[in-house]
């Protein structure tokens, strides 16, 4: 990958004026698409470039005429929160014909179009880039034809594409996400929590249909996410035999109390053969071979609708404008490329690099080579099924490791909606590494009182789907207890420690290792990993709890600004958590679509709220007459969220009126949405393994013995990889005082909200994406 120049470089520098972009979006129709095309019409704009909807995809452009259709500013407003496409979608056979493309040509020539911006699977990006191969032929037949002249020709000579992968499979190679996934496992989660209550009180099976001809990413991640007894995807077919297997699982279930089975199977599932396996087949087993009551549900087309959640928001956000700077930046000699997400970052990858990789997962499926399939499918899908095999069977005692190491896990601090999955999820892997796993009440306080007992397979069974936290969690600090939590680790002879929690847990684990020195006790493994809505932890990106509360605050913003669609000229103050990071208000603003986000980490005065003011008095010029203000409840001591909206109030008169809006606990509840339950299942996992590892290295003479800097990590997500880091060196980077890290990823992001409200901003494009290749040799694991 090219070295970046140190040298910032600011996309002011990059004009999009005398240039036109086509959005269109093709294909099956994906949550998010909607968002993907708002934000590239407003970044083209923004940029001085005319912008051109291209409705019904393909067709439209064949078509011409009124389907292709200039677009203003007002004209995507409130589509963020729709499902769908609003710009329509069509497959096209007429594209497929040279004539057809001739035609299209000749439609976007007109226009002066000759860049594109194409969201859709890997056929509408495939149609697209064979486009852009023949287009300096298609020009030279229409000026033979006559239909256009040398000029027009010599000014449209290139035509530049830049995709978005929008599919709710997850089935395109490069991408870590595709602009639909995660809100079509959001309907899909939806559903099975409502199944399992009605299952529950029958002793019910549940056979589960969901989307995926040919790649098997959603039912993988619902199962996860579900903690299903059983998947069938097409890319790891069961090995032969697996009926009997699947029966003695799901009847080993039922023995240890469960009341239910949930089996999830992708409709593209084959057996080793290559022989379907339909729902049906699945219940009809069941039924001849247990006996159980067993129904079957086919999720079909729900799984396409509703609105799309946060993360695709924000995805589909972030990619629309990457995709506008990729065809500013784009010449002659760039291949056409697909702007994706690796991790948490933006990247540009060749297009038909990242399609024959796709096509190459479909040929060793078609030749049988499953493990060949499921690495190019990437890093994100392997994860996952490794993950999944490692929690789903319980083998027998008699298989099992004998660590003779007791591990013990505990929630710190406020509770956040995944930390179950995490508890259940450490258990598990913990137990099947042969550790006695014990789990720990109310935290650290409950630790000194000695609320510690051993925790079973069984006993964390259905916790992914709760929320808050079933061991209880508290925000005692554990420096005032030393001598009883040491005295509680000698009598329950714990060799290791799971801290799972926010702020308070990163600065237990400090205190802990601190106290290494005057108690051999501490000198054991420990990790923490981070669970806290406010997104807050030094060293990791990400939370578990966080997406939650997104999903949270988007939705009642939606409620709001649907409320005010019958009063006109409304503005709500909205006031979310976070203490004084901004990250859920600044990130909930771009997914709501926010006009302005006031938050601790970008000081603010009073002329910045007055020019807001004035922002907000032009808007309710134009069509779209409301607006949505965002403050982090500690962004200023004398700001308040009741001055705001006063000013607000009487600034405005005659010309709005102001609602105000604290969103309070209700960012901290709920059921926690299937990114928090994913990210919480893998993260603890890999701490688990974490402690395996160290508990080896620092057994000597009988006894654990760790009092290394890197035998007390965090464990978090850094841009790409998931990192290990000792929590001592974590210290420089920790803004005490505030309780956030001194710098923070999510910062870059609000120049992206200001643009998408209309703001004249600078706008960093240094981090942006910078052409890459797809890898297909093994990253190597960072430790």
């Amino acid at each position: 990958m090219a070295k970046r120049q140190d040298t910032k470089k600011f996309f002011e520098n990059l004009s999009g004026a005398g240039k036109s972009i086509g959005v269109l979006t093709s294909g099956g129709d994906a949550q998010g698409m909607n968002a993907a095309v708002r934000a590239v019409v407003r970044m083209g704009i923004y940029v001085g470039a005319k912008v051109y909807f291209v409705h019904e995809g393909y067709q439209g452009m064949v078509d011409g005429g009124d389907n292709i259709e200039e677009a203003s500013w007002e004209s995507v407003s409130s589509m963020l929160q729709v499902g769908g496409t609003v710009i329509g979608s069509a497959r096209c056979k007429e594209f497929r014909s040279h004539e057809g493309r001739l035609k299209a040509a000749h439609h976007l020539v007109q226009r002066d179009i000759t860049n594109l911006c194409v969201i859709g699977g890997d056929g509408s990006l495939t149609g697209a880039n064979l486009f852009r191969e023949e287009w300096s032929g298609l020009l030279e037949e229409l000026v033979q034809q006559g239909l256009i002249d040398e000029e027009a020709a010599q000014n449209n000579s290139e035509l530049h594409i830049v995709g978005m992968v929008g599919s709710i499979d997850n089935d395109f190679c490069g991408t870590d996400m595709t602009i639909g996934t995660d809100s079509a496992l959001h309907r899909i989660i939806e559903v099975v929590d409502a199944i399992m209550t009605t299952a529950q009180s029958h002793q019910r099976t549940f056979v589960l249909e969901v989307m995926g001809r040919h790649c098997g990413y959603l039912a993988l991640v619902s199962a996860l996410a579900c903690g299903a007894d059983w998947v069938l995807i097409p890319e790891m077919p069961p090995e032969d035999g697996w009926e009997e297997q699947m029966c003695q699982k799901l009847s080993e279930s039922r023995s240890r109390g469960s009341r239910l089975n949930i089996i999830i199977v992708a409709e593209g599932a084959i057996d080793r053969q290559g022989k379907a396996i339909t729902v049906n087949n699945v219940k009809d087993l069941v039924v001849s071979c247990l006996g159980f009551d067993t129904r079957v549900t086919i999720l079909g087309h729900v799984q396409r609708g509703g609105t799309p959640s946060a993360f695709d928001r924000i995805l589909a956000s972030r990619m629309g404008v990457e995709a506008v700077l990729a065809l500013l930046e784009a010449s002659a000699s760039t291949p056409a490329c697909v702007v994706s997400l690796c991790g948490n970052q933006a990247v540009r990858l060749p297009l038909m690099e990242c399609v024959q990789m796709t096509q190459d997962v479909q040929k060793a499926m078609d030749e049988k080579n499953f493990e060949e399939a499921v690495r190019l499918r990437g890093r994100s899908f392997e994860n996952n099924l490794n993950t999944y095999k490692l929690l789903s069977y319980r083998k027998a005692d008699s298989e099992l490791p004998n660590s003779s190491f007791n591990v013990a896990v505990l929630n710190v601090g406020a509770p956040a909606a995944g930390m179950n999955a995490a508890v259940r999820s450490a258990v598990r892997v913990g137990i099947t590494e042969g550790h006695k796993m014990f789990a720990v009440n109310d935290g650290f306080e409950g630790f000194y009182k000695g609320q510690i007992k051993e925790i079973k397979w069984g006993d964390v069974g259905g916790w992914t789907g709760q929320g808050g936290s079933i061991l209880g969690t508290k925000r005692t600090l554990p420096a005032k207890h030393l001598d009883k939590i040491a005295e509680q680790i000698r009598i329950h002879n714990i060799n290791a420690l799971l801290v799972i929690g926010g702020f308070e847990a990163f600065l237990g684990v400090m205190e802990l290792s601190a106290a290494r020195e005057k108690y051999n006790e501490f000198c054991v493994p420990m990790v923490m990993v981070p669970a806290t809505v406010s997104n807050n932890i030094p060293g990791s990106d990400l939370s578990i709890g966080a997406d939650t509360a997104l999903n949270a605050i988007t939705d009642t913003c939606d409620r709001i600004k649907q409320s005010a669609s019958g009063t006109k000229r409304r503005v709500f103050i909205i006031e979310t958590m976070g203490g004084y990071c901004g990250y859920l208000a600044s990130v909930g603003g771009l997914a709501a679509g926010a006009d302005a986000v006031y938050i601790y980490e970008e000081p603010f005065d009073i002329r910045d709220l007055q020019s807001n003011v004035e922002h907000l008095t032009e808007k309710m010029k134009t069509g779209i007459q409301r607006g949505l203000v965002l403050r982090n409840e500690n962004s200023n001591e004398n700001f308040t969220t009741d001055f705001i909206y006063q000013l607000y109030s009487e600034e405005g008169k005659g010309v709005f009126d102001c609602r105000k809006n604290v969103l309070g606990h209700m960012q901290q509840g709920g059921a926690p949405s299937p990114f928090d339950r994913n990210f919480g299942t893998k993260i603890a996992a890999k701490a688990i393994q974490w402690i395996s590892r160290k508990l080896k290295e620092s057994y000597k003479e009988g006894k654990v013995f760790a009092n290394t800097e890197d035998t007390a990590c965090l464990l978090g997500m850094r841009r790409r990889a998931m990192v290990f880091q000792p929590v001592v060196q974590l210290k420089d980077q920790t803004d005490f005082v505030h309780r956030i890290p001194k710098e923070q990823w999510w910062l870059k992001l609000r120049p992206l909200m200001k643009i998408l409200a209309k703001y004249k901003t600078s706008y960093d494009v240094s981090d942006s994406g910078q052409l890459e290749h797809v890898t297909r040799v093994r990253p190597k694991k960072v430790d």
